[in-house]
């Protein structure tokens, strides 16, 4: 289902995906099976979507981010792909980040560029995630700090 309030440019969306009001999704996005992808949310050209991802409302997603399979992003999550931004710079270049499967992102987290977040690991709200964080592990605060592992069922 495509709301009919969305700004949806790709035609490749599978049925099973659901896009609610106020988004705007770019042509060349690539977005699985069975996704959620609340109100006000951007997709860019360059991103890769797996397959039973939720993102929640308010979550741009820009060139150069991969979100894997079984993935959560909470709301108001804010993914960058420029280490060293700068008003109309032509020499900008793309970092890409990298959510591995299962992974789940507290809601207005902040995923610096260039990095990778584990497969299961958990970041907690609000956080500032500035360094790759490992499979299987929790991690917490403003820089996100290693609170402990996952107990895996």
């Amino acid at each position: 289902m495509i709301h009919p309030l969305s700004d949806c440019q790709n035609s490749h969306i599978p049925s099973s995906t659901n896009i609610w009001q106020f988004c705007v999704v770019l042509p060349g996005a690539q977005i699985g099976e069975n996704c959620n992808i609340c109100s006000h949310c951007f997709i860019e050209n360059d991103v890769h979507i797996g397959n039973n991802v939720t993102i929640k409302c308010g979550v741009q997603i820009w060139d150069g981010i991969t979100i894997e399979d079984n993935v959560q992003v909470g709301a108001n999550v804010s993914f960058t792909n420029d280490k060293y931004p700068r008003a109309k710079n032509k020499d900008w270049k793309l970092l890409r980040t990298k959510v591995c499967k299962g992974a789940s992102i507290g809601a207005g987290s902040t995923i610096l560029p260039g990095l990778t977040i584990g497969e299961n690991a958990l970041v907690g709200a609000g956080s500032v995630v500035t360094c790759d964080i490992p499979a299987g592990e929790v991690w917490a605060g403003n820089p996100a700090r290693f609170i402990r592992k996952i107990d895996m069922i």
